[in-house]
């Protein structure tokens, strides 16, 4: 710094440290790049706003000639105007350099901002239009202090884009107004999985660009859903980029503007003045006119021929006038004469003759100066040069395309084709966005509008070069292939290629594994009716139950989840033919032989709306459902069968929600359009902003709607039904309210909020009673982004409420406010509703990635997956006798399902290979717990709750025996080898050797908490003890015959969970709670090893068939290996590799089974898992329909394994061979 600067900040430093605020200042430094975030923090740590301004000169004094300037400027923008002139006249000097001024109107400053926040540069002819950049300038201008909306709008070609760029390139403007930079996105025409990576590549851009600046800041994985990208844009935009501007250009769609209402500062360009009326603050507009005036439009034409406009020829008006002033054709023509500068008569004459056939679809082009300007365009282009230029027909609107692309197309070098482009964009028949390295190339729509028509017969694509299948670089060539390969087989007729291409697994793996599974889902949506109906069926039902699935990493085994299709799929024909394939590889696979047993859950798919559905539910009697979205419609149909009773235009924008009144009489809903109706009720009630929900009273005491909305203060009302006035206003909430949901009795209104609370109203008083703070349930996140509670909802009996944010889902205590349940869901995906059943403890959770997942809160288990949509799923909801679940979704479906989830008080017993039933028992008196078959007297044990033993013959059914002595559950039974003995063991912490023939009985007492297993322990050929464990911490070795106790080992601080007996019957090896497991010699019953390491409880464990190894298993669904020999660890397998449930096994792992020659480990868990010993590798995953798998049973040949879920689902796997 230089010395008179740095003298006169010393002389005014008391003055300095006694009045200024450094949190104001410092944000103006840290957009200049003078201040980085670490010098940000460590002046905030000081206690006193004082210390803090002390802090910030000290460090000031420090720096350089700029610190001082930006300084000083921050002083002059926070209204510290005496203070300022302190330091006025010691202003270091500015270099010439630094203040000289560039041809496109901006310093060296302005071009560095505009460039790296992506602004378009001039286009090379370019005419001033002063009057309406300075009305943007004034528009932005009104953003210098608080965020809000710019709405440039008007006629498409009219110039809004470059109209925006221009009122940017203004230094005052950005370093007044937006010091934190502008950037700029390009959004056109999107679907929301494209909107999803135009978000996550604005977020990577900003990432990077700071990262630059503070390379102590890290990069974060892309956002995996709207929701989640909405929330980094949010946090990017006002913590490191704060007073930044982003420009929106070409916006269509309302939904695509709400994904960006983040309270930032947002200029937008767009063909609809209405579009900014569905977000929230401060707006303002610019209305742009539908031409250019004539002067301006001939000094356009002046330009191009490098003359005057007063000298251009007496033609130039007459062109101007038959362009209608429409600058995309005013340039056309403009490029045509700067080719050939004496065919003014020519071209005017072409304008005026020439008839083209009308474009026909609603809009606001000038299509007869177009049509006219293109045809004109075309003709000057060489034969060879117009044919390409027609082939241009199959790039879709709003893509930008790299030249290698067009080098498939054309069949030319990529050199040869950036020939040609360079001559389509000399000629303004072709853009060029030069921000990206290669190059990409696109036509404004209008252009290809044109093309469209000229070339309606269809196109034969040169894809000859892929037949083998695209391009898996990951490059720009490689994504653009993945995505509009299939667009572009459709519009050149290539029907039987396009039939080979999507019914191929190949391309379903390779797309879903580099787009994601909603790119791929929707193009069967998208060609569904130019593809075989049957077979399209086959491939949609695949990814409705496995689209969740395809979103995991890492990325599942597409032949294996395939394989689980029916046996008349296509899917699992190609399947099958794969994994036999690869199995003489080496590979390994498994079919689910049984499956064709299954019986279906989904009880209805209805299809009511054309569009997204982001509302269903049932009517109180569960008769009627009634459904609603962005159709703008309402519509109601009967339960059981989908016959609709009414549909109804309900509002004038997306309809968010609806509710059946108590009696049914009546229907609410509400809509982004700020109404709330009452159906066969009053008039419409509204909100200043987008209504998000709405719920009716669950009695008929007294009823009362509740509505909430994006309202910065009134966003929370209970209204009269039988009032036009609002009944009351809940004030509390300062940010959007998602939903409200009453109690069971009506006491209370429960509000979940974007600001990241939960809050309680009574309702009575519209008091607020308590107020959970869930951002707090995310202390790692909560600085980055904002944390927005999505929705609540009550227990049956009203004493916890549950609430859902980001990818978790808790339960609170109502009464105390304290947590009692967390649940986290998949890391990639977020929840987006939550609803509990009114007759259980079960709560379903609708998920971002497709599925609906049911939880028991009693228990924090996953009962199931409720696979089935293709698309997002906006709201689930159980029928009033919690027997059906309804759920619905993007995918334009709602869908009604059968809750399966019942006591098992049946026993079958199935053939072990085919899964067919040999034998079913009668309905049990209680419910059976644990199972037994003896195969020396074909009978089946049952141990159930009620703590009785019964022995059925198989197949007859005829009751050999039932024994009673246990007082409480039966957890385990064993039959051993000759079959005259049966041996149980319960939670009444006793075990039984029963003579179960004659019903005599051995009890061995001595544990003091529940039995859950117990083991044979041969200790020599003619000896055989009992080996039993406890949730008490001890060992216990029994002799069956007296019942003597023969050791009583305490082996854990924790409950021993599991225990095993090497096959040689030398050791046993025991895990528990403790987080440890150890190994037991039984010569000694000495510990000979402690193995370590496990970070959470030890659930399993199991020894190799010859005894050098052994496996454990724990409740993070780690598994580790163990040398034997000396203790050592051998393996951890898959340590790195966490699925989506946050646990490398989906759950714990309760199971474990070593191959026969020991090369091979099997795991069960929250799914079944096959794994390479020596390199601790999966080898492969099977997924069940439920969760939560106990055990499963192996074959003695190692090729077939039965298993259960946790929803009765039975599973008989055989490998593929």
């Amino acid at each position: 710094m230089e010395e008179g600067a740095r003298s006169c900040l010393l002389q005014s430093r008391s003055s300095l440290e006694q009045d200024i605020r450094a949190s104001y200042l410092m944000d103006h430094m840290i957009s200049d790049g003078v201040l980085t975030g670490d010098e940000e923090d460590r002046i905030r740590s000081k206690s006193t706003r004082r210390e803090q301004a002390a802090a910030l000169l000290e460090l000031l004094l420090r720096k350089d000639n700029q610190a001082y300037i930006s300084f000083y400027n921050a002083l002059v923008r926070e209204s510290y105007g005496d203070l300022a002139s302190l330091l006025h006249n010691s202003l270091p000097l500015v270099s010439p350099e630094a203040e000289k001024s560039f041809s496109d109107g901006g310093t060296r400053y302005v071009q560095a901002v505009l460039s790296e926040g992506g602004v378009p540069q001039r286009p090379v002819v370019f005419v001033s239009r002063p009057a309406l950049v300075n009305r943007v300038r004034e528009k932005l201008y009104r953003l210098q202090k608080e965020p809000g909306w710019v709405t440039v709008f008007g006629m498409a070609g009219s110039g809004k884009s470059v109209l925006a760029a221009e009122a940017v390139r203004d230094h005052a403007l950005i370093t007044e107004c937006f010091p934190g930079g502008v950037h700029w996105l390009s959004i056109g025409q999107l679907d929301r999985a494209d909107l999803l990576v135009r978000i996550q590549s604005l977020c990577f851009r900003l990432e990077q660009q700071s990262q630059e600046k503070d390379p102590s800041s890290s990069l974060h994985r892309p956002p995996g859903s709207l929701e989640e990208a909405k929330e980094r844009l949010r946090f990017l935009m006002l913590r490191r980029y704060p007073r930044s501007l982003l420009i929106l250009d070409d916006i269509w769609d309302s939904s695509v503007l709400r994904a960006f209402d983040i309270q930032c500062r947002v200029m937008l360009t767009t063909r609809d003045r209405s579009l900014a009326d569905c977000v929230s603050g401060f707006k303002s507009e610019v209305a742009v006119e539908s031409g250019l005036e004539e002067d301006q439009a001939l000094e356009i034409l002046a330009l191009y021929v490098n003359g005057k406009p007063q000298r251009l020829p007496e033609q130039a008006r007459s062109i101007v006038r038959e362009c209608k002033g429409s600058p995309l054709v005013v340039s056309l023509i403009g490029a045509l004469l700067r080719e050939f500068p004496d065919r003014w008569a020519y071209y005017l004459h072409t304008l005026q003759q020439k008839k083209f056939k009308r474009i026909r679809k609603s809009s606001s082009y000038d299509y007869d100066a177009l049509d006219q300007a293109m045809a004109a365009s075309i003709q000057v282009l060489s034969e060879e040069h117009r044919e390409l230029y027609i082939d241009l027909t199959v790039l879709e609107k709003d893509v930008k395309v790299p030249a290698k692309v067009l080098s498939v197309l054309w069949d030319l070098e990529p050199e040869e084709v950036e020939d040609v482009l360079q001559d389509f964009v000399n000629k303004s028949l072709l853009f060029r966005d030069c921000h990206h390295r290669p190059y990409l190339y696109y036509l404004h729509d209008l252009q290809l509008d044109f093309l469209a028509e000229m070339n309606r017969s269809g196109l034969e694509v040169g894809l000859q070069r892929y037949s083998q299948g695209p391009p898996t670089s990951g490059d720009e060539e490689c994504l653009y292939w993945f995505r509009f390969l299939t667009y572009h087989m459709a519009k050149a007729n290539l029907t039987q290629e396009l039939y080979s291409l999507m019914f191929s697994l190949d391309w379903v793996r390779t797309k879903a594994q580099i787009m994601g599974p909603a790119h791929l889902i929707n193009d069967y949506v998208e060609y569904g009716a130019i593809l075989d109906k049957e077979v399209r069926g086959h491939f949609q039902e695949f990814l409705s139950l496995n689209g969740h699935q395809l979103e995991q990493r890492p990325f599942p085994d597409v032949v294996q989840l395939a394989l689980s299709q029916p046996d008349s799929s296509e899917v699992y024909r190609q399947a099958l033919l794969q994994a036999q394939e690869r199995a003489t590889r080496g590979g390994l696979y498994l079919d689910w032989v049984n499956k064709s047993s299954l019986k279906s859950l989904s009880r209805l798919v209805v299809q009511p709306h054309q569009g997204s559905i982001y509302a269903a539910c049932f009517s109180h009697d569960g008769t009627k459902i009634a459904s609603c979205g962005s159709s703008k419609t309402l519509r109601v149909f009967k339960s059981t069968s989908g016959e609709k009773l009414l549909e109804i235009q309900a509002h004038d924008d997306e309809v968010l929600c609806c509710a059946f009144s108590p009696d049914d009489r009546l229907l609410a809903t509400c809509s982004s359009d700020r109404k709330v109706k009452v159906w066969c009720g009053t008039l419409p009630f509204e909100h200043e902003e987008q209504v998000n929900h709405c719920q009716f009273t669950n009695t008929r005491r007294r009823l009362l709607l509740a509505t909430c909305s994006n309202d910065k203060f009134m966003n929370t009302k209970l209204w009269n039904i039988n009032k036009p006035s609002s009944q009351n206003t809940m004030f509390g909430h300062l940010e959007p309210v998602n939903h409200c949901c009453f109690s069971p009795d009506d006491a209370y209104l429960s509000t979940s909020s974007s600001d990241g609370t939960l809050k309680l109203w009574e309702v009575s008083s519209a008091n607020e009673w308590k107020s959970i703070d869930v951002a707090d349930m995310f202390p790692e996140q909560r600085e980055q982004t904002a944390v927005m509670v999505k929705c609540s909802t009550w227990s049956a009996d009203g004493r916890t409420i549950i609430c859902a944010a980001r990818n978790a889902v808790f339960v609170f205590d109502v009464e105390t406010a304290a947590m009692l349940l967390e649940i986290r869901t998949s890391r990639l995906s977020t929840v987006q509703y939550c609803h509990s059943c009114p007759s259980s403890n079960l709560v379903a959770i609708a998920l971002s990635h497709y599925a609906v997942e049911l939880w028991d809160i009693e228990t924090s288990k996953k009962m199931a997956d409720c696979s089935g949509h293709l698309s997002w799923v906006h709201g689930v909801q159980f029928s009033p006798d919690g027997s059906l679940l309804l759920s619905c979704s993007d995918d334009q479906t709602v869908r009604v399902s059968v809750c399966v989830l019942t006591c098992v008080c049946v026993c079958q017993v199935r053939n072990g290979r085919t899964g067919a039933v040999m034998f079913q028992s009668e309905d049990q008196e209680s419910r059976i717990r644990c199972t037994a078959i003896c195969s020396q007297t074909s009978a089946v044990g049952l141990g159930r709750e009620d703590g009785t033993i019964q022995v059925l013959e198989v197949p007859s059914g005829t009751s050999l025996a039932t024994l009673q002595g246990h007082t409480r559950t039966v957890l385990h039974c064993q039959f051993t080898p000759e079959g005259h003995t049966l041996i149980t063991s319960s939670e009444d912490t006793t075990i039984r050797v029963w003579r179960w023939r004659t019903g005599e009985c051995v009890v061995l007492e001595g544990h003091k908490e529940q039995v859950r297993c117990f083991s044979l322990l041969t200790t020599s050929p003619s000896e055989t003890h009992l080996l039993s464990w406890s949730f008490d911490g001890t060992i216990k070795v029994w002799d069956m015959s007296s019942g003597e106790r023969l050791q009583d080992l305490v082996c854990h601080q924790g409950a021993v969970l599991a225990c095993d007996v090497s096959p040689d019957g030398q050791l046993f090896a025991t895990t528990s709670a403790d987080k440890t497991a150890k190994v037991w010699t039984s010569a000694s019953w000495e510990c000979v090893r402690l193995l370590n390491g496990h970070q959470d409880c030890v659930r399993s464990c199991k020894f190799s068939w010859d005894g050098r190894r052994l496996a454990t298993g724990d409740d993070n669904g780690e598994i580790r290996l163990w040398n034997m020999k000396d203790g050592t660890l051998l393996k951890i397998c898959s340590s790195d590799n966490k699925d989506a449930m946050d646990s490398l096994h989906g759950g714990w792992v309760t199971d474990l089974h070593f191959s026969p020659d020991n090369t091979v480990l099997l795991s069960t868990g929250g799914y079944i898992k096959w794994w390479n010993v020596e390199k601790g590798e999966a080898l492969q995953t099977f997924y069940p329909t439920g969760a939560n798998l106990k055990r499963i049973h192996v074959s003695p040949d190692f090729s077939t394994f039965v298993t259960i879920d946790n929803i009765g689902i039975l599973y008989v796997l055989k490998k593929v061979e």
